[in-house]
């Protein structure tokens, strides 16, 4: 395993982490703990030390199945970062006519901290995500100054925002200012806009970068037929809504026709192709079991993707705004 210094935090983070949503159960069809468990350790072994949940995930419990887990091997130092989402009700990501002190108010707040110290069994959070955002409140992100105030009073080490899907950009102000050690970003085969824009801001500033859904929520691991079905209770089902995943599919095809030989399989270029950034901290791949925590943590262990073949792939960005809310 490879390692990469994770912004102005300077801890040194796995470049492969491990994504945490699937623990949590709900969305993802079941998820038995004994398996979460499983491919935690799998991924410690194979050297990765880097973990990212939130409270919304499963209403906590893979905050907790990852608190479990860490008290029982409190001897290795592993960084886990968290997300307190935004007050219900309301629009997610947020409407910019929403107000900040009603979606994130201080109470909200410091009470979801102390939800998540208990989740996580810690004194002290390493690093406390927003779980969305709008651009509307980079002006007053009072929410910002609760995360700054609950630093200094020794709850958690480290601020950062998850980016709302359709406007990524949104966080480029907040890193120039200073209010961000980390950001964690869409940045995949598809979805490459961060490379225009907000990752050479982060490279800039010293911001930590964490990559999300490298995979396109599975289909960019080249496994996914026409005939695919998804459980019922998934959100893939929304994700992929009606000719969304046969559009998918054809657009998978001719990735790996131009990825041809160059790598073992596609899961593994797109994994690559998250990481070939410079400004890239860490790659969150899901792990449900502890096959899947092997071949994503190999990947670290490879050569990384050539500059030729990088440059290829960046015919296949595919812009499709934000596909999270479902199809109409």
């Amino acid at each position: 395993m490879k390692y990469r210094t994770l912004g102005n935090l300077g801890w040194q983070v796995s470049e492969i982490g491990f994504g945490g949503w699937a623990l949590g159960g709900l969305g993802w069809g079941g998820q038995r703990d004994e398996d979460s468990i499983a491919a935690l350790k799998q991924a410690l072994d194979l050297g990765c030390n880097f973990i990212d949940t939130a409270q919304g995930y499963g209403d906590g419990h893979s905050e907790r199945v990852i608190g479990k887990f860490l008290k029982a091997h409190k001897g290795e130092r592993v960084y886990v970062a968290t997300k307190i989402p935004v007050k219900s009700p309301g629009d997610w990501p947020p409407s910019p006519c929403d107000r900040i002190e009603t979606r994130y108010p201080e109470k909200y707040l410091r009470d979801c901290v102390e939800v998540s110290l208990r989740n996580l069994q810690t004194d002290c959070l390493d690093l406390l995500q927003l779980h969305t955002w709008t651009r509307a409140w980079n002006r007053h992100p009072t929410a910002l100054e609760v995360l700054r105030e609950l630093r200094q009073e020794g709850k958690l080490r480290g601020i950062g925002i998850s980016t709302p899907e359709q406007d990524q950009n949104s966080l480029v102000d907040l890193m120039r200012h200073g209010w961000l050690d980390s950001v964690q970003v869409i940045y995949n085969i598809f979805e490459q806009e961060p490379q225009a824009e907000l990752l050479p801001a982060a490279l800039e500033h010293n911001v930590g970068v964490i990559v999300r859904v490298a995979f396109d929520e599975g289909s960019l691991t080249g496994k996914f037929t026409e005939q695919t079905k998804f459980a019922p209770d998934e959100f893939r089902n929304n994700y992929f809504a009606g000719d969304r995943l046969a559009r998918t599919i054809r657009r998978v095809e001719k990735i790996k026709a131009t990825i041809g030989a160059a790598e073992p399989d596609m899961a593994t270029a797109a994994l690559k192709f998250a990481l070939k950034p410079r400004a890239v901290s860490t790659v969150i791949p899901g792990m449900r079991n502890t096959r899947q925590a092997q071949m994503n943590c190999s990947v670290s262990d490879q050569p990384p993707l050539s500059d030729e073949l990088e440059l290829k792939l960046r015919q296949h960005a595919w812009r499709r705004a934000d596909w999270y809310k479902g199809k109409d």
